[in-house]
């Protein structure tokens, strides 16, 4: 299983474009972050450490939509901080919809049952409720007891409602195959979400907790053993079988980081999302004047140990659009 139909057109369509417009950089999907605040602290996000002032600063409509139309990504991840404590969210969602563009809203979902009336189901809009494992689990992870059984009922409110809803779930080195079958299981067969999308844990630099990140080949041997005896194809992954593979493996890939950029309070940050090493003000001095070259497995060690589905997916999207074999692949898995 691999993207909705609608957002694989999309971005088939996309990168065809910039294919005859040979450029050789170009943003697949843009995460904006509007806020950094957060109703909840969990030990592998550094949002909330940022500045008193910081935090308190929403980014206004319009500027989330110049952002989006500078880098003409089809694809538009709304992110935090914890995007529903933003006033003008419903706002931003509309205008990015009216501009055909693919939104998914990622929400740690106790917010949303408050919040749901002010938004409309849309082929092209979806909820992406984080979701770190079962109870005990995801509860450690969000460092809070009852989030997991808040976020279970926010997302069959929704469901019921008539909305798309994907889930994100990242994990560490204190999972298992077991426990990550456990919850694709759960979210797949019982919750029955749309699609759900996987990430190995990285060492972000400024996670109150970094003793629990995933080494490349702990990575590698927990999702090769998850994904065993045809797994994978049972769940609704929103991911492509190369991505996949990469996960196991099976495949190795460079990474691609300048193909889903960050864009918050503080700009365009470089090189990506996971490593701040500073802010540009615009997209064009994003893609030219970051030293992309400098950065991957191998050049930076920062880099090392990282598998994250943002500078990894696009490379194995952009493999299978440049394979007839591995296209087909994805037609049929899909």
């Amino acid at each position: 299983m691999g993207l909705p139909l609608n957002l694989a057109a999309k971005i088939g369509t996309h990168l065809v474009k910039q294919k005859i417009k040979r450029n050789d950089k170009f943003t697949m999907i843009v995460e904006i972050e509007p806020l950094f605040a957060c109703n909840l602290k969990c030990g592998g996000c550094g949002k909330i450490q940022q500045p008193h002032d910081v935090l308190k600063k929403r980014m206004p409509v319009e500027q989330v939509v110049a952002a989006v139309e500078e880098c003409g990504a089809p694809m538009v991840s709304l992110a935090g901080g914890e995007p529903l404590m933003h006033k003008d969210i419903d706002k931003i969602v509309e205008a990015l919809l009216s501009r055909k563009k693919f939104v998914v809203l990622c929400t740690n979902a106790v917010l949303l049952p408050k919040h749901l009336h002010k938004f409309k189901p849309n082929r092209n809009f979806a909820w992406m409720v984080h979701l770190d494992g079962l109870e005990e689990r995801h509860d450690a992870a969000v460092a809070k007891e009852g989030v997991f059984k808040e976020a279970v009922a926010a997302i069959k409110m929704a469901k019921d409602a008539g909305f798309q809803v994907f889930t994100n779930s990242t994990f560490f080195n204190t999972d298992s195959p077991e426990s990550v079958r456990e919850v694709l299981d759960y979210l797949n067969d019982d919750l029955k979400v749309d699609r759900m999308q996987i990430s190995p844990g990285y060492a972000y630099e400024k996670a109150p907790i970094q003793h629990r990140f995933l080494g490349v080949e702990q990575t590698r041997a927990m999702f090769r053993e998850a994904f065993a005896d045809g797994k994978r194809k049972k769940w609704r992954l929103n991911h492509s079988a190369l991505f996949l593979d990469f996960l196991e493996g099976k495949r190795e890939f460079e990474c691609t980081p300048w193909a889903i950029p960050s864009y918050s309070l503080l700009g365009w940050q470089q090189p990506c999302y996971l490593m701040g090493d500073g802010y540009v003000e615009t997209y064009k001095e994003l893609i030219e004047t970051t030293e992309w070259d400098n950065f991957g497995r191998g050049k930076d060690p920062r880099c090392d140990n990282c598998m994250a589905h943002c500078g990894y997916e696009p490379t194995a999207v952009l493999a299978t659009m440049g394979s007839l074999k591995e296209s087909l692949r994805a037609v049929v898995s899909g």
